[in-house]
Formats: C-alpha cells, sequence, structure tokens
C-alpha cells in the first residue's frame, strides 16, 4: 500500500535557512571541542564551564535536527516552538561566554610554555567557538518573531527576554557565592531574596511555556506573565538602590576597592559585579514589561 501520509522524513529541517545555522552550529560545536580535547587542552573550572558548553549545545542540536527531520517532535510532549527558540537563545548566551572565556584564559600570542602546537589548536577553537556564536544568533534572529505576527511565546521578544533574565540572575548568583558578604546586613539579605524569587518565577515561566501546560492552568497565563513582570520590575528597583548603599556607601562598606584585597578573592569585586547585573537585570525587566504589552502569541505551538 502507497502511504498517503506524505514523506517520513522533512528535509526542510536541514535546507531551510535554519536548518543550514543547525548544521553549522552543529560543525562548529564539534569542531570546537574536539579540537581542545585533541591538543588545545582546558583546566579549572573555567576550561570545564567552556567544554560543558560546547558538548550541551552540541547534543541538544543534534537532537533537534534528528526530531525535526524524522518527525519526531510530535510525538514529544513538548512545545517544539518554543523549545528550540528557549535553545537558541540558550546556546546563544552559553556560547558567547565560553568564546570569551577560552580565549581570555587559555590563548597567548607566544608559545613558551605549553609549546606552539598547543598555542595553534587554541587559537584554532577560539575562532570556532566565535563562529558557534555567530550560527547560534543566527537562529535566534531568523526565528524570532515578526512585528504582528502570532506566534509561540519564546519566540517573541518579551520569551526571548525570559531566558536572558536566567542568565544573568546565574551570574548575579555566581557572584554572591563568591565571598560577597551579602550575610552581613538584612537588606543585602533582601536583595538576595529578590534575586532568587525573580529567578525561580522566570524559570517557571518558561518551563510551563517549553512544556506546552499553560492551556492547564487555571489563570490566564498571558495576564499572569504581564503582572509578574511588573512586580519584578518593582523587585529589582528596590535592590537597585538598597544594594549599592549598603555596599558602596562609606557608612555600611567601601566607596573604593580596599588595596589590600587580593585579585579574584575581594568580597568588593563580587559586590561590583552584582550591582552592574541588578541594573542590567532592571533594564531587561523594564524592556520585558514594554514588549509584553504589545505582543500575541499561542502558547502551545
Amino acid at each position: 500500500m502507497e502511504s498517503t501520509g506524505g514523506p517520513y522524513l522533512n528535509t526542510a529541517a536541514v535546507t531551510s535557512p535554519v536548518g543550514i545555522a543547525r548544521l553549522l552550529q552543529m560543525t562548529f560545536g564539534c569542531a570546537t571541542f574536539s579540537l581542545v580535547a585533541h591538543q588545545g587542552g582546558f583546566s579549572a573550572a573555567y576550561g570545564t564551564f567552556c567544554m560543558f558548553v560546547w558538548t550541551f549545545c552540541f547534543a541538544i542540536t543534534v537532537f533537534i535536527i534528528a526530531c525535526e527531520f524524522t518527525r519526531l517532535h510530535s510525538c514529544l510532549s513538548l512545545s517544539w516552538g518554543n523549545f528550540t527558540a528557549a535553545f537558541a537563545m540558550l546556546a546563544t548566551l552559553m556560547s558567547v561566554t565560553a568564546a570569551v572565556i577560552y580565549p581570555l584564559y587559555f590563548v597567548q600570542v607566544g608559545c613558551y610554555p605549553i609549546g606552539c602546537q598547543v598555542r595553534d589548536f587554541r587559537i584554532a577553537a577560539s575562532v570556532f567557538a566565535g563562529l558557534l556564536f555567530i550560527t547560534y544568533a543566527a537562529e535566534v534572529f531568523l526565528t524570532r518573531a515578526k512585528p504582528g505576527q502570532i506566534t509561540s511565546y519564546m519566540a517573541t521578544v518579551s520569551g526571548l527576554l525570559k531566558i536572558v533574565q536566567a542568565f544573568v540572575a546565574c551570574i548575579i548568583f555566581g557572584a554572591l557565592v563568591n565571598d560577597s558578604q551579602y550575610g552581613k546586613y538584612v537588606a543585602t539579605q533582601w536583595c538576595v531574596a529578590v534575586y532568587s524569587f525573580c529567578f525561580v518565577v522566570t524559570v517557571v515561566v518558561v518551563a510551563f511555556s517549553v512544556t506546552g501546560k499553560t492551556a492547564l492552568l487555571w489563570f490566564p497565563f498571558e495576564r499572569s506573565v504581564v503582572i509578574y513582570t511588573f512586580g519584578a520590575v518593582l523587585l529589582y528597583a528596590s535592590a537597585a538602590v538598597i544594594w549599592p548603599v549598603f555596599c558602596f556607601d562609606s557608612k555600611y562598606g567601601s566607596p573604593r576597592r580596599p588595596g589590600l584585597c587580593a585579585k579574584g578573592k575581594c568580597p568588593w569585586d563580587s559586590q561590583l559585579v552584582i550591582a552592574i547585573f541588578t541594573y542590567v537585570n532592571l533594564l531587561l525587566y523594564v524592556l520585558d514589561l514594554a514588549y509584553s504589552q504589545r505582543i500575541r502569541f499561542v502558547p502551545h505551538i
């Protein structure tokens, strides 16, 4: 009997502009971690993080290509459009971080003491890491929601900003645990509570969108997200005022970096990083609130 259900394989998954971008992601990702594993080398937490980013992104990209090419994604209990859009944005952020960290800590101009061959492998890996970031950014650009288009939530500007907000919060948490002395005052503990609450809710919003379970909620998802975003703006605004006062005012902290503070182990440095990214996330939530007033999306596609 002849099948009437159409072709089993979706060739557009590898021939469309998005499909070509994903094939390049797979190629550049494989080349990057292969060069590092073969001769480039990596060490310490920074190198391990970079290798995790490249292998993780490679594995998920292969999974996405395979599912779309074989049409198996229709069998998964996921909102596929939300999942791929969220992963593309996350991979863009992770890959650009690794593309900056690896050459910063492992690439040098001279050959001594690692040898010219190792140096050349590290330079090549850094180049491919940069190309990997460009291809993930290209996918975000190609799949983002166009003006007036009704699409999945994570493909909208508001949805993409949710991923960036969570990523920035992770940077804040990393600085918090690096001897930031946040437990010194109740006010700074309030700031940590703000960062934690907003991060958790943002992750929950992304998780419900990706799993396609928003239709099962007993409250309107779209309106609730807007209300939460407004609340997050107010919470981050309070943290943006409180944190600098209790860390850099001469009455509670130090307005200048202590001269004897060791590089990489200075609480003042961590406090400065937290202050900067607090303002970054505040701006992101404000932009999110502005865009969420005019978006239209379908939660389950």
